[in-house]
Parts: C-alpha cells; sequence; structure tokens
C-alpha cells in the first residue's frame, strides 16, 4: 500500500475548504501518497469510520465550490470550546479512538483544517500521539500566528456588496441602515467591509460603544444634508459596560451563540433619533458561495504547504502565512491567542480620518 494521509475539515463552513481539499489531495497524489478525507470533521474518526477516498478524478470542480465535500461539523464527542472560548479537555476515551483508528488505516499523518476551536483540538490529538498538521480557516480572522485565514476575504467581499446594496436603499428611504455581520471576539470583517462599503458607524468587539456617540454621527449627517446612514456593528459588538448579545439558550458543550445586537442597536437609534431604522443581518451568507480569487490562491498555498510539512516530519505545526511565505508555526503558538482589531491601529485610524465613528467618542 502506498503512504497515507488523512484531512477533515471542522467547525464552521466557509468558501475554501475545497480548495484546500483539492490543493492536499492533488500535491500527495504528485508523491505517490493517497488521501482520505474524512465525513463530518473528527466524528468521521470514531467507529464506525467515515472517510472517502481523494482521488484525483474527486478533485474536478473544488477550486471554486463553496462549502465542503466532506462536511463538518461544531458539536458532538469533539467540543474543546465552550461558552465564551473557555477550553476543556477531549474525554481521554474519545482521544484513545481516534488513535488506534489513525493507526489501523496506517496514515503517515492528519491534516486539520479550522479555526481556533478545531486547532486547539487538533493540539489534543497530537499530544495523544497523533501525527497532525494544521490549516488555518476562520472567517473571522482572528489568529495569531498568521497574518490571515482563508475565508476571510471571501466573507469581507459579502459583507462589502451587502453595504453597497443598502447604500442605494438607505438613500432612497432616508433611512438608517443596520448591518450586522459575523465577528465574534474580532471585528475584522465589520471594518474592513465598514470601509471599503462606505460605512458611517463601525462597531467592533475592541472598542465598546455608546449611543450618544453613534446618534451624535447620525445627527450630524442630517445638519450636513445626509439623510441616511450606514452602521456596520459585528455580532460581538457590546455596549459600554455591558456583556456580549447572545441568541438563545446556553447548549452544553458549545459556545455562546452570539446575535442580536444588530436588533438592539436599531431600536435604540429610532427611539433616540426618532429616524426609521432597519437591520439587516447578513449572517450564514458570509460563509456560502464560492471563494475569491485571492482566497483560491491562499487556500492552494496553504494546502500543498501542509502536505510539505508532513514530507518534512514537522508534525505538532500549523501553515501559516507570513507574506510573501507560508510558514510553518507551533500549535501552541497559535491556538488561544486571538487577533483582534488594534484600537489605535492603522485601520481604526484610517477610518476616524474619513470621519468614521466607532461609538465611543463620548
Amino acid at each position: 500500500m502506498s503512504e497515507r494521509i488523512g484531512i477533515l475539515t471542522g467547525g464552521g463552513d466557509c468558501p475554501g475548504l475545497n480548495a484546500v481539499i483539492r490543493a492536499v489531495g492533488k500535491s500527495a497524489s504528485k508523491r505517490g501518497w493517497e488521501t482520505l478525507g474524512f465525513l463530518g470533521g473528527f466524528e468521521g474518526l470514531l467507529d464506525p469510520v467515515q472517510f472517502k477516498v481523494l482521488d484525483y478524478r474527486s478533485m474536478d470542480g473544488l477550486l471554486f465550490k463553496g462549502g465542503t465535500i466532506l462536511g463538518t461539523s461544531n458539536r458532538g464527542h469533539f467540543a474543546a470550546k465552550t461558552g465564551h472560548g473557555e477550553v476543556q479537555q477531549i474525554p481521554e476515551e474519545i482521544l484513545s479512538a481516534t488513535k488506534a483508528n489513525i493507526e489501523r488505516l496506517g496514515l503517515r499523518a492528519l491534516i486539520v483544517v479550522g479555526g481556533d476551536g478545531t486547532l486547539t483540538i487538533a493540539q489534543q490529538l497530537f499530544e495523544q500521539g497523533i501525527p497532525v498538521v494544521g490549516v488555518p480557516k476562520t472567517i473571522d480572522n482572528d489568529i495569531e500566528a498568521t497574518v490571515t485565514t482563508f475565508g476571510f476575504d471571501s466573507a469581507v467581499a459579502s459583507a462589502t456588496d451587502a453595504l453597497d446594496r443598502l447604500h442605494t436603499t438607505a438613500e432612497s428611504h432616508n433611512r438608517v441602515f443596520v448591518l450586522e455581520v459575523m465577528g465574534r471576539y474580532a471585528g475584522w470583517i465589520a471594518a474592513h467591509a465598514g470601509i471599503a462599503g462606505g460605512g458611517d458607524v463601525i462597531l467592533i468587539p475592541e472598542i465598546p460603544f455608546n449611543y450618544e456617540s453613534i446618534c451624535a454621527k447620525i445627527m450630524e449627517r442630517e445638519s450636513q444634508g445626509k439623510h441616511f446612514t450606514l452602521v456596520v456593528c459585528a455580532e460581538g459588538a457590546r455596549e459600554r459596560g455591558k456583556d456580549y448579545v447572545t441568541n438563545g439558550v446556553q447548549e452544553k458543550d458549545r459556545e455562546a451563540k452570539l446575535g442580536g445586537v444588530g436588533a438592539l442597536v436599531a431600536s435604540e437609534i429610532q427611539k433616540r433619533t426618532g429616524k426609521e431604522t432597519r437591520v439587516c443581518v447578513l449572517g450564514h451568507l458570509q460563509r456560502g458561495g464560492g471563494p475569491t480569487t485571492y482566497d483560491r490562491l491562499l487556500c492552494t498555498m496553504f494546502g500543498t504547504k501542509a502536505v510539505q510539512l508532513i514530507a518534512e516530519g514537522k508534525f505538532g505545526y500549523m501553515v501559516a502565512l507570513r507574506p510573501p511565505d507560508t510558514v510553518a508555526v507551533k500549535l501552541t503558538e497559535a491556538i488561544g491567542r486571538l487577533r483582534t482589531v488594534p484600537p489605535s491601529g492603522d485601520m481604526v485610524q484610517t477610518a476616524r480620518a474619513l470621519g468614521i465613528s466607532f461609538g465611543d467618542e463620548f
């Protein structure tokens, strides 16, 4: 039997997962290796083991196809994050069963594609003696060890397109529109899309807001003859002195489900200013569809680099972008370290120079 490697996709889906799978499968094939794609995230590693052989033909069309042909999951036996990012240990019996199945299949290594929670599980597998290589994926762009993660550029493109569309309807009706985008603890999507899409107010988790400031910006625009306003709000944005806005009851062994802050902001704006205010929650539209050109390239670079790390025997590492190169960093240097928007950094300063409010001026 030829050398075998495995790959799985964990956590939330996003554009580019299939492009990574394609890059791994094709580059592994060039080395004469067989690639097994495990189905349903980490759950596919448990009995009855579920996988598909990723042969050359199965790579067709994956470069631009959204989602993941392997499926993914953020619940089940492998729950390493709960609440607001608290880490918990995977049960020993689950780790042992996983290791036994990987050894039985004769895998040289396992490539794990995912965000902070998924890579936290990967580190626990590595500590169990399983040869693991990580590939960072999150639309939030909040993994510290890499300059960017794939999926982020595609999500920003979706949010920017939404703002372009909301601009015309907001101006037509002299309304305030609040666009709620994803971003649990990092406001990169809101910041990038807010600037690129002509937002007037940007609310991000890193800068607590107050309603006096938001409403002052709206009334300032009114006085200038601009009778509409676009507010971009990350799901993790918080009013000063308040906690995150959650949606639904906290589920056991799962991270808190954020959402609803956009509706609260819209309601408060209308109450305080009298301006007709609407809210649009972009939600999972940011995760859907095919990847942008940049994400396709990044995914291809990440996938081929992951296979290279296996060939070099560099396990317990994650692929990272350090322009212009892709490099290897230890998983321990990547997980549990959120990459957040610096409140005094260039991104925020650029926005402020344009007159964009972050809702913190009072």
